[in-house]
């Protein structure tokens, strides 16, 4: 595929996975690393990938950081990002495709019962959420797709659209901040070699960004949590078709 054409392609999807992360709390990682992962190979997608989506992470949490719910950030949060960070690790050791097969069974399942409404019954508070965060952080960091999880997470506990995105931002942060070094000792020359295209992405995510938080602020309460249970269903269905292709 030309650049040019490629370039044009990264864009595009920067600012729609921009947009989607400011209604969901998450997609950067989910739309642009597989995309970025065609010309440049999944190890330098996800570590490139790293740079538009802290760039999108930090416009997001400065928009949003007067929202944040303290409570759900210093139980559930903290312990997600911990678990998250460990399941990193442990990836190259634990993660592989059955694993991407069953977490995205999971992600249809929690998709599937925020859409018929079964989730809006679910209420994580004390052990219990610390006990949520770590696992969803553990299961998100071996495969990868931490947002997703971490957001199908949240949504057991009771938090209006904007508390629930920027709170979802806000352990974002926590995780890119301790990743971002480790990205940039071992990648970062082969980072700085595609730089016009982490340019590209980081430029498409803040647009995207900024106009999804318009659209937000337009999203009814009553649909908040639909929309957001749609997206974790449809990456579940994505992670389950690339877990059963082995990729």
């Amino acid at each position: 595929m030309p650049t040019e054409i490629f370039l044009i392609c990264i864009a595009f999807v920067a600012t729609l996975a921009g947009g989607v992360a400011s209604i969901a709390g998450f997609g950067i990682g989910s739309l642009l690393t597989p995309l970025l992962a065609v010309q440049v190979g999944t190890k330098l997608a996800v570590a490139a990938v790293s740079i538009p989506h802290l760039a999108g992470t930090v416009v997001r949490f400065w928009r949003l950081r007067r929202e944040i719910d303290r409570r759900v950030l210093w139980s559930f949060g903290v312990t997600s990002a911990a678990g998250g960070l460990v399941g990193a690790l442990l990836q190259a050791i634990a993660g592989g495709r059955a694993l991407t097969v069953v977490l995205g069974c999971l992600l249809i399942f929690a998709g599937a019962a925020g859409l018929l409404g079964f989730m809006q019954k679910v209420r994580f508070s004390g052990w219990i959420a610390w006990i949520a965060g770590a696992v969803s952080g553990l299961f998100g960091g071996l495969v990868g797709n931490q947002g997703g999880i971490r957001s199908a997470a949240l949504l057991g506990f009771d938090l209006q659209k904007k508390a629930f995105v920027a709170t979802a931002t806000a352990v974002a942060l926590i995780v890119d901040g301790a990743r971002m070094p480790v990205y940039l000792v071992t990648q970062g020359r082969d980072i700085a070699r595609v730089w016009p295209l982490v340019l590209m992405a980081v430029v498409g995510v803040v647009v995207g960004t900024l106009v999804g938080e318009r659209v937000l602020r337009r999203v009814p309460e009553s649909l908040f949590r639909r929309i957001v249970a749609g997206i974790i269903l449809m990456l579940g269905v994505a992670m389950l078709v690339a877990g059963a292709r082995g990729k």
